[in-house]
């Protein structure tokens, strides 16, 4: 898997664990075999790539933390900010479970080398990761989870599709992981459904939280009369006050925004992680963990109805008919996907036949970008 480093090592020296109180580790006795992974934990670790405060991906993370806190009140919650997707985060997570720790969240989908090194070396620890996929063998006590965010992506496609005026959507993301191309070519098939001329023009950034890079990106897609922006970018407060400030509509990802946005705001798609985060401390403190849902690739959306995500608050410009829209095509979801075939790829090929429903891990190998997106995929 290619490895996608954020931070200098350096940027390690910066991170600080914090702890509602500190706990040490329960070594078990040599030649006995380790305890089921997390049970019975009175510690709980969670690592986050970017700051807990980035009106994005981390923050939403964070809260999710936090609500595990209140649910457990006898857990001690530990956390750390600014983990490199490198070997430091191996460091972080160990050093969690040197106090104690016996369930680790690894929030970023580069966090996931170091996740599975982690759980190999301590098979009593729980260690989940966010977003990333395990192939192969895993460690027992190992496993992924994500919901399907290209659902929520695909109805704020059709709020912006309903406001563009210049038929001209923008889309700056970091990198081209699956989860990015999945979302865009979603937002773009939501744009088309009810605006079938609209076009999503895209702009990479290499990077997860690159505010220069972002303003960058921002300027160019308004140069290019781009007149809604959206991003899967982690901190997103940057492209959103650019988009905002030049008079144009904001589309949101990760976390509510619209504070930044009150005029252009339409609406987003954000994580709401505490529901499932208690979910898999329950399960691996029940000493549960191996053989459930969350010990493999677990993937949770419309369809399962447990989903980790909601959709944003409407904002002041979107009107009943493009609110009437999005919720016939929630319902559509329920059963259906926003890729259901045809699905016809930049250079014309159909991809995904007509009456075709692909099954989530289809559509996480997506690797292509669909008719009406402008750009191309870089080359890894």
């Amino acid at each position: 898997m290619r490895k996608i480093v954020i931070f200098a090592a350096a940027a390690l020296l910066a991170t600080a664990c914090s702890a509602n109180t500190a706990g040490t580790s329960d070594a078990a006795a040599p030649g006995a075999a380790p305890a089921a992974p997390g049970k019975d934990a009175t510690s709980v670790g969670f690592i986050f790539v970017g700051p807990k405060d980035d009106y994005g991906y981390n923050q939403a993370a964070y809260q999710g933390s936090q609500v595990v806190a209140k649910a457990f009140p006898d857990l001690k919650v530990i956390t750390a900010e600014n983990v490199p997707e490198d070997d430091n985060a191996a460091r972080v997570m160990n050093s969690m479970i040197a106090k104690g720790a016996k369930i680790i969240f690894a929030t970023s989908y580069g966090h996931l080398d170091a996740a599975l090194k982690v759980a190999a070396e301590h098979p009593d620890v729980a260690v989940v990761q966010q977003g990333n996929l395990i192939t192969g063998t895993p460690p027992k006590n190992a496993g992924t989870f994500f919901g399907t965010v290209y659902e929520p992506v695909y109805l704020a496609g059709i709020a912006a599709g309903k406001a563009t005026k210049t038929g001209k959507l923008g889309y700056v993301y970091a990198f081209p992981i699956s989860q990015s191309i999945d979302n865009i070519n979603a937002f773009e098939l939501g744009a088309q459904s009810v605006n079938p001329s609209a076009k999503t023009y895209t702009v990479n950034t290499s990077s997860w939280c690159d505010p220069a890079k972002q303003a960058e990106a921002a300027a160019n897609l308004l140069k290019q009369d781009v007149d809604v922006i959206t991003q899967h970018q982690d901190c997103t407060a940057t492209v959103i006050k650019a988009t905002e400030a030049a008079g144009k509509y904001s589309v949101g990802y990760h976390a509510d925004a619209s504070s930044i946005a009150p005029k252009g705001w339409l609406t987003g798609s954000q994580w709401n992680w505490g529901p499932l985060y208690t979910d898999i401390v329950k399960t691996a403190r029940a000493g549960s963990f191996t053989g459930s849902k969350y010990n493999a690739n677990f993937r949770v959306g419309y369809k399962t109805g447990d989903n980790p995500f909601v959709q944003s608050p409407y904002g002041p410009l979107v009107d009943a008919g493009t609110k009437a829209a999005i919720d016939k095509a929630k319902a559509m979801l329920s059963t259906g996907s926003p890729f259901a075939g045809p699905i016809t790829d930049q250079g014309g090929k159909v991809r995904i036949p007509k009456g075709t429903i692909p099954d989530y891990e289809t559509i996480e190998k997506i690797d292509y970008f669909v008719s009406g997106v402008v750009g191309s995929l870089p080359k890894s």
